[in-house]
C-alpha cells in the first residue's frame, strides 16, 4: 500500500511535475552523460522538502544509515545497484569489510548495519562487521529488536592493509561520518579500496561546498527543464567566523538571514505564494550528529540565540536549542538556508521523503514522519517513525499518459530525480575536495 499522502496538488508542483515527465529521455540522457564524465558517491541518502510549490534537497548524506527501513521490495534493486557498484570498483572481489559508527548499544542503527550486510551478501560477498572502537577487544554478538544478530570484531591494522583476524578484505566499506575526525588507523591503505574516501568525512566536509555544486547545476537543470531553477533549489548563504558562545559574528549572521529572507519575500511575490518565508541555521561542517537545525522567520530572532546570563558569558537562548539538545555554541561555519515547507503528510504527521541510492540508481526510500512537528521545523528528532516508500503497483516506473499529483510512481520518480541531482552535486564537491586529485595549470 502507498502510505496516504496529503499533498498539495496544485500549483508549480504539479507543472514542474509535468516539465519533468516530458522531459523524461532527456533527463535520463543528461544523467547518463554526467556519469560518463563524474563517479557517482558509493551510496548517499538525499532529504526532500515538497512544499506543493517548490521542491528540493535539503540533507545529503553520503554515509547513510537506516538501510532496515527499505522494504524487502526494495532489496533487489539495491543488490543490483550493489553488484554494479562494486564490479567497476574491483570486479575481482570477494571480502567486504563494513566499518561502523561506534554505536555498538544503538540497536536501530545496527539494523542497518544488518541490512548492509545482508545487501552485500547477496550481491556475491563475503561480509564481516569491523569495529574501529577501541571499546571493541574482542568479537562481540548483539541481539536485535528483530530477532537478528550482528557480531562486531575488532581491526586489525597492518601497516599497509585493513582487516580482520584472517579476514583481508579488498574493499572497505565506512558508514560512518567521521564527524570526531579521520582516525589514523583508516589512513595510508595501500591496494585497498576505502568508500566513501575519506575526504567526505564530516571532519572534512563543508556543507556550503555541496550546496554550491547543486546551485550550479540546478541551473542547468533548469534550462534543460526551461523552469526557473529556484523550484528545486533553496536559496543559501555562508557566514563565516560566527561564534555563538562569545557572541561574535551574530551581526554577520543577521546580515546572512535578512538577505536571504528578502530574496525569499522576492520569490513568493513573483509565484503568488501566500506562505510566510523562513530560513533554517545549520552548521556548515557537520554531520547528523552535530549542530542543529534553528528555524528563523525574521532577522531580529537572531538575537534571540543569544542569552547573556550575569557571568557575562554568552550562551544559547532555549530558543536556539534543537529538540535533541544540540546547539550552536560551537564556534563554527554556519549555513543560513531558505526553509522548505513540508505538504505532506502520513498518518497526520509531518512528512518528508528520503531518496536511498547506490552507485548511480534510486535504490528505495522511506517517509520520515513527525507527529509532534510543524510544516517549517526540523523532522531529524527523537520521536520520528519511518514510513517506507511502497508502492501499490509492482510497476516502480513513472506513467507518462498520467495526469500530475495523480500516480503515486510520477510523484516518486520526480523525488527521485531531484535526489539524483543531489548525488551529481555530491560528485562535483567530492572531486573538487580530493587531496589526491591532480591539479592542471
Amino acid at each position: 500500500m502507498v502510505p496516504h499522502l496529503v499533498t498539495a496538488l496544485t500549483g508549480p508542483i504539479n507543472e514542474l511535475e509535468q516539465r519533468v515527465l516530458d522531459s523524461m529521455p532527456a533527463i535520463e540522457r543528461w544523467f547518463r552523460l554526467e556519469w560518463m564524465e563524474h563517479t557517482p558517491p558509493f551510496y548517499s541518502a538525499v532529504d526532500i522538502r515538497n512544499a506543493g510549490f517548490k521542491l528540493a534537497p535539503v540533507d545529503t548524506n553520503l554515509f547513510p544509515g537506516g538501510w532496515n527501513n527499505l522494504t524487502k521490495e526494495m532489496l533487489p534493486l539495491a543488490v543490483q545497484a550493489a553488484q554494479a557498484a562494486i564490479e567497476k570498483i574491483c570486479p575481482e572481489a570477494r571480502n567486504l569489510l563494513v566499518i561502523p559508527e561506534n554505536h555498538s548499544k544503538n540497536t536501530f542503527y545496527l539494523a542497518n548495519v544488518a541490512q548492509l550486510v545482508r545487501i552485500f551478501h547477496m550481491a556475491g560477498l563475503n561480509v564481516r562487521i569491523g569495529s574501529i572502537d577501541p571499546a571493541i577487544k574482542s568479537p562481540k554478538k548483539i541481539e536485535l529488536p528483530n530477532g537478528e544478530t550482528v557480531t562486531l570484531e575488532p581491526v586489525v591494522r597492518s601497516k599497509r592493509r585493513l582487516g580482520l583476524k584472517n579476514f583481508d578484505p579488498c574493499t572497505i566499506l565506512l558508514n560512518n561520518e567521521l564527524s570526531a575526525g579521520t582516525p589514523g588507523i583508516l589512513e595510508d591503505l595501500h591496494e585497498q579500496y576505502l568508500l566513501p574516501p575519506l575526504h567526505a568525512g564530516w571532519s572534512v566536509r563543508r556543507k556550503s561546498n555541496h550546496l554550491h555544486s547543486y546551485e550550479e547545476l540546478s541551473k542547468r537543470f533548469g534550462k534543460l527543464l526551461g523552469i526557473d531553477p529556484w523550484l528545486i533549489n533553496p536559496i543559501y548563504a555562508r557566514a563565516e567566523g560566527v561564534d555563538v558562545a562569545e557572541g561574535r559574528g551574530i551581526d554577520v549572521l543577521t546580515s546572512h538571514v535578512d538577505a536571504v529572507l528578502t530574496k525569499v519575500r522576492r520569490k513568493y511575490k513573483e509565484y503568488g505564494i501566500n506562505e510566510k518565508p523562513f530560513v533554517v541555521v545549520k552548521g556548515g561542517h557537520s554531520g547528523s550528529g552535530s549542530p542543529g537545525v534553528v528555524t528563523v522567520r525574521d532577522a531580529k530572532d537572531v538575537e534571540a540565540l543569544i542569552g547573556k546570563p550575569r557571568t557575562g558569558a554568552a550562551s544559547i537562548a532555549p530558543a536556539a536549542r534543537t529538540g535533541a539538545g544540540r546547539d550552536l555554541r560551537e564556534p563554527t561555519e554556519l549555513i543560513v538556508q531558505e526553509g522548505v515547507l513540508t505538504n505532506e503528510r502520513v498518518h497526520n504527521g509531518v512528512a518528508e521523503p528520503v531518496v536511498y541510492m547506490m552507485d548511480r540508481y534510486v535504490v528505495g526510500g522511506f517517509y520520515r514522519v513527525h507527529s509532534e512537528r510543524a510544516a517549517d521545523e526540523n523532522l531529524k528528532l527523537p520521536g520520528a517513525s519511518f514510513v517506507p516508500l511502497a508502492f501499490s503497483e509492482s510497476a516502480h516506473l513513472p506513467q507518462p499518459g498520467a495526469k500530475p499529483g495523480a500516480s503515486a510512481p510520477n510523484r516518486f520518480y520526480m523525488y527521485g530525480v531531484v535526489g539524483r541531482l543531489a548525488m551529481v552535486a555530491a560528485s562535483y564537491e567530492m572531486e573538487a575536495t580530493d587531496p589526491d586529485a591532480e591539479i592542471y595549470e
